[in-house]
């Protein structure tokens, strides 16, 4: 019960990211570390809150479509993984499903809950009552993050043994292709990311990174560092460079300015 409670109420908080500025607590590698210390294995709860990282990399609001709620699927499959010992496989065969699930709830509550609630504002506005229409937005914003946090609480609480047992069903050769899909899936996530990002100015870089990921055996976290730094130097040179073109500018300008009242 406890657990369930505290799992409902990181979704909640994670749920509320806008109304609390954008802090980034409801990327999975947040969420993940967090349902982690819940569940008391936090160095599964990161490992596989990276995994989901990267598998939703490039998935975000675009318009009115909105991506599969990879904050309440994420913790729940963090949850149910770590309660059934199993592994980084398992996490990415029950988020989808979990997430576009409450991707539904979520569209039905911004298309039915949040009109009903705007056009009682509207009645409030009509009476002048500030108050009114101060309920209705706080209502009409965390109510749906009250609403995924309810549902992950009653998830967790009643389904625990049903996720382990079917788990315990899934045949061999289908755990094997999850294995190597674990793999191929962050690809795919970086992938859409590139795809948004990626132009013939910036493709050097990538591939500047890559070597030197493939053939020095810097870490990560050095290749990071690496890249903040030559970022940093980049953004200096180019400074520089606009003020050192500002001041020939101006230079010539007043030469000129002066040459002309000589004469």
């Amino acid at each position: 019960m406890i657990t369930a409670f505290l799992l409902g109420l990181i979704a909640f908080v994670s749920q509320c990211e806008y109304a609390l500025g954008t802090s980034l607590i409801c990327r999975p590698i947040v969420t993940g570390l967090l349902t982690g210390i819940v569940m008391g294995d936090i160095k599964a709860g990161v490992i596989m809150g990276a995994t989901l990282e990267l598998a939703f990399i490039g998935s975000f609001s675009v318009g009115g479509s909105l991506p599969p709620d990879v904050i309440t699927g994420g913790i729940l499959a963090i949850a149910f993984s770590i309660a059934s010992k199993s592994g980084v496989e398992t996490v990415l065969l029950l988020a989808l499903p979990i997430a576009t699930f409450t991707l539904i709830m979520k569209n039905l509550y911004n298309g039915i809950i949040i009109p009903m609630l705007l056009h009682k504002a509207d009645d409030y506005a009509s009476e002048g009552n500030c108050k009114g229409i101060e309920r209705m937005h706080l209502l009409s914003g965390f109510g749906l993050s009250l609403l995924l946090g309810v549902i992950t609480f009653v998830a967790f609480y009643l389904g625990g043994d049903v996720i382990t047992n079917l788990l315990k069903m899934i045949p061999t050769f289908v755990q094997r292709g999850l294995e190597v899909a674990t793999g191929i899936i962050p690809a795919l996530g970086f992938a859409m990311l590139a795809r948004l990002l990626l132009n013939k100015e910036l493709v050097v870089y990538l591939f500047l990174g890559f070597f030197i990921a493939a053939y020095t055996g810097i870490p990560l976290t050095g290749i990071a560092i690496f890249g903040a730094i030559l970022a940093i130097i980049l953004v200096n040179v180019s400074s520089n460079g606009v003020g050192v073109r500002e001041t020939v500018s101006n230079t010539q300008g007043a030469f000129l300015y002066n040459k002309k009242i000589r004469v």
